[in-house]
């Protein structure tokens, strides 16, 4: 079984993509979306969104990082892909799966859901344009509106050389709201030859051995349930939950990244973020949430929680 972690955009950047994966067992990770229009973009924006792209394409503890393209224009993310294969990623992904209505006005995302033909020429073109030895994947939803053409929209991915496929399962309509469709996976499974991944609505280990049998899958992708409980993946694989005690450490990695990455008007607010899905799996997290919501700094997080972020000293 692999488990790979989502890209969310504003929530698994590369901050949570270091945190996440230094808890243990997650396989690979995807970025959020470069979002592609009328340019070739220069190295500094991959470099902000994927900066694991200039460590070998690996997180801090080795785990290896796929970036994520979004567009429509089939010969803008061609020319966008072979930019970025030279950073030699670990795997370039095409995102259909969006259900962001800004992105789906604009053409990008799971509308194109509508239009299996165009997903065929924006992946061809792709694959095209990146050398062989760098895998080119797919992340969609069921559908847009319905789940009509989802079978289709992954024959068209498939044909036209993507290597894998992650399939959310639900309709860009039913956004996140439960329950989430995995048996329509099993049907895109038994209708192409591709790897198929199979994500949504994956909270616990339960969930995710009901996903596998359900979906007839053999590999997995996670999202909010890891950012609730990081310890997901590695008591999938193991057995072992992360206990409160345990995360500990974790959020001054996390904190450090925040303070490197983050401009310092969103610093408390990604942690606010963070433990805002934390207290769905930690009581203690529930507490920690209350006391920090009215504190806007990071100064003020440091003097009044200073080992939470600091550490020990």
């Amino acid at each position: 079984m692999r488990i790979l972690l989502a890209p969310m955009e504003g929530l698994l950047d590369c901050v949570l993509r270091d945190v996440i994966t230094r808890a243990g067992g997650i396989d690979e990770c995807v970025t959020e979306f470069v979002r592609v229009s009328g340019s070739v973009l220069p190295g500094h924006t991959f470099e902000r969104i994927a900066p694991e792209i200039l460590t070998q394409s690996q997180t801090a503890c080795g785990v290896p990082v796929k970036v994520q393209l979004l567009g429509s224009d089939p010969a803008m993310l061609a020319a966008n892909a072979a930019r970025l294969a030279s950073y030699n990623p670990f795997g370039i992904d095409l995102n259909f799966g969006c259900p962001a209505k800004t992105v789906n006005r604009h053409r990008g995302g799971a509308v194109l859901l509508n239009e299996p033909e165009l997903i065929y020429q924006i992946v061809k073109a792709v694959r095209d344009a990146t050398p062989a030895q760098i895998p080119v994947t797919t992340k969609m939803r069921l559908g847009y509106e319905d789940k009509s053409p989802a079978i289709e929209c992954a024959q068209a991915m498939e044909s036209a050389g993507a290597q894998e496929v992650v399939v959310h399962a639900r309709t860009k309509v039913e956004g996140y709201k439960p329950p989430a469709y995995w048996e329509h996976i099993a049907l895109i499974r038994q209708a192409v030859k591709f790897n198929v991944v199979a994500n949504g609505e994956i909270w616990t280990v339960d969930d995710l051995k009901r996903c596998l049998a359900i979906s007839e899958c053999t590999d997995v992708m996670l999202g909010r349930g890891i950012v609730a409980n990081p310890g997901l993946a590695l008591e999938a694989k193991t057995g072992q939950a992360l206990s409160w005690e345990g995360l500990q450490p974790l959020f001054t990695v996390f904190w450090q990244q925040v303070k490197t990455h983050c401009y310092a008007k969103y610093q408390a607010g990604r942690l606010k973020q963070w433990l805002n899905y934390l207290r769905r799996h930690y009581p203690e997290a529930e507490q920690l949430f209350a006391q920090i919501r009215t504190l806007n700094t990071a100064e003020e997080i440091e003097q009044q929680y200073p080992a939470l972020v600091l550490g020990p000293k």
